[in-house]
């Protein structure tokens, strides 16, 4: 095992050489090259004045010099801070003080976002890539041609601290994640090794890499030697034309992808005879989409489950043994789970019973970043982290999530999992995607409400659907509201937001 993931390029340069790494934007790298110029920018971020342990702050969709910047930063051995992209500057600005961050690296469209409102105010420099640079920028391109290719990295302790990835703060002020070099590097290494990743791998993935799931895709894929087809944003059709023209062995996405491609018109008629697996995470899926994505794909679809506190996967099933839809898998190794009541972590649950999701291992988080009370709430005094996850485990270790914790409905004191609404009601052939949100009662306090996108063409009803639910749900559980849409609200990685559906009733 490698001791820093500076160690990751180097290593795959010095066996892969010019063997293809890297596409993204019709632009293709080899090993050799993505591992020189993290080598130049390593060097003119040290002549910028970055040293060990300072706090550099990653801002841009998917792109060459995403990666490249991320790599150099560690290389250096400072503290990488990939954020969303979509986070607004007030949000940049709270991370930047939150965790005492001196310099962003920043696309050029983030990066005047952060001029316009003088955050640069607060940092020692601000780093940008793309044409046309304002004044008050460092140009990336610039520490790139004036620096040297060979760069010694310093002596990196695999338990010092690598990343800091920041919560999105849905339940309050987002909290940043402290990852070691060992825990992301272990999680890389589990994950490749549970997935089958080798050199002979061509990767398509539209998965942000600042996400944990997208991070650890492109760790486990440069790692082994296969080749990255990175997109800088999910488009069925750019999906397709990657898989096969790069002739993909994997693709790698969430719910709502493989949905949206299901319902695009030109997915059956595609050459899908390369894949090997498809993965899928983020969310849960329902079981009928996910054979449906198999039938269509032609391939194995392998669920996975994850979370940003333990640097990217804790559980999923290996791709060549058995494995049953509707489960996340079982722990990787190194990682142990239980299942706990909801209300008092003290008391584990019986198999099969539904509780909280705990995990422990070497790759939980070191805690949040200068939040020692949120830590303390979060990981026990045992070292169990609390995920926040309701799941059940059966007999042979397979982990199911019911739902998230905080979405469950409570509808006249009885408890109502969105998640298995939404198994339910996707079922139906006329839903390409539906999500199940919370309306107010004022007699039962909560009920739930379904937003469907319909299937294309699809001549779908309210009352159909109420119909379907009422076949397969208990009375309490069928929605007492159905509004169909066109969109429903996503993520940067394309999860679907409940705590936004409000904002489309009609």
């Amino acid at each position: 095992m490698l001791q820093s993931l500076a160690e990751i390029l180097p290593k795959a340069s010095q066996e892969f050489g010019e063997k293809l790494a890297l596409v993204i934007n019709n632009e293709e790298f080899t090993y050799s090259q993505l591992d020189k110029l993290s080598n130049q920018l390593a060097n003119g971020l040290r002549d910028l004045g970055v040293r060990e342990s300072d706090r550099v702050t990653l801002y841009s969709p998917n792109s060459w010099q995403w990666l490249v910047s991320y790599y150099a930063i560690l290389k250096l051995g400072a503290v990488v801070n990939p954020v969303n992209m979509m986070l607004t500057p007030d949000e940049i600005r709270f991370i930047v003080r939150d965790a005492d961050v001196r310099m962003v690296i920043a696309s050029k469209e983030k990066g005047m976002a952060l001029l316009s409102q003088g955050i640069t105010e607060e940092l020692d420099h601000l780093v940008m890539f793309g044409e046309g640079l304002p004044e008050g920028a460092t140009n990336f391109d610039s520490l790139i041609d004036q620096s040297s290719g060979n760069f010694i990295p310093p002596k990196i302790s695999t338990d010092s601290l690598s990343t800091i990835c920041y919560t999105s703060g849905t339940t309050g002020t987002p909290k940043g994640a402290m990852l070691s070099h060992k825990a992301v590097l272990m999680n890389t290494e589990m994950t490749a090794l549970m997935h089958g990743t080798t050199s002979t791998d061509t990767v398509v993935s539209a998965l942000p890499c600042p996400h944990v799931y997208g991070n650890v895709v492109m760790n486990s894929c440069l790692l082994f030697g296969g080749t990255l087809v990175l997109l800088p944003a999910f488009k069925e059709e750019i999906v397709l034309d990657l898989i096969q023209r790069y002739r993909a062995t994997k693709f790698e996405g969430v719910p709502t992808m493989y949905m949206y491609l299901l319902n695009y018109p030109d997915t059956k008629a595609a050459d899908f005879s390369s894949l090997r697996i498809c993965t899928v995470g983020g969310q849960t899926m329902p079981q009928a989409k996910m054979e449906a994505v198999e039938q269509v794909f032609g391939c194995p679809l392998i669920e996975l489950w994850g979370m940003t506190e333990i640097g990217g996967l804790g559980t999923t099933f290996a791709w060549s043994g058995p494995r049953k839809l509707g489960s996340i898998g079982t722990a990787l190794p190194y990682l142990r789970v239980k299942i706990v009541d909801a209300q008092d972590s003290n008391l584990e649950m019986p198999e099969g019973d539904v509780g909280e999701l705990l995990v422990k291992g070497p790759m939980v988080m070191m805690g949040y970043f200068g939040n020692e009370h949120a830590t303390r709430e979060t990981i026990d005094v045992h070292g169990w982290l609390r995920t926040g996850d309701l799941a059940r485990i059966d007999s042979d270790g397979c982990v199911y999530v019911v739902d998230r914790k905080k979405d469950m409905i409570i509808t006249a004191g009885f408890n109502i999992y969105p998640a298995e609404l939404e198994r339910v009601i996707a079922a139906h052939p006329d839903v390409a995607l539906v999500a199940v949100g919370a309306i107010y009662d004022e007699d039962k306090g909560q009920l739930p409400k379904a937003y469907i996108v319909p299937t294309a063409g699809a001549a779908c009803s309210k009352e159909d659907i109420l119909t379907h639910c009422r076949t397969h749900l208990a009375a309490y559980k069928v929605p007492r509201s159905v509004q169909f849409v066109e969109e429903l609200p996503r993520t940067s990685t394309g999860k679907i937001m409940r705590r936004r559906l409000q904002q489309l009733d009609d």
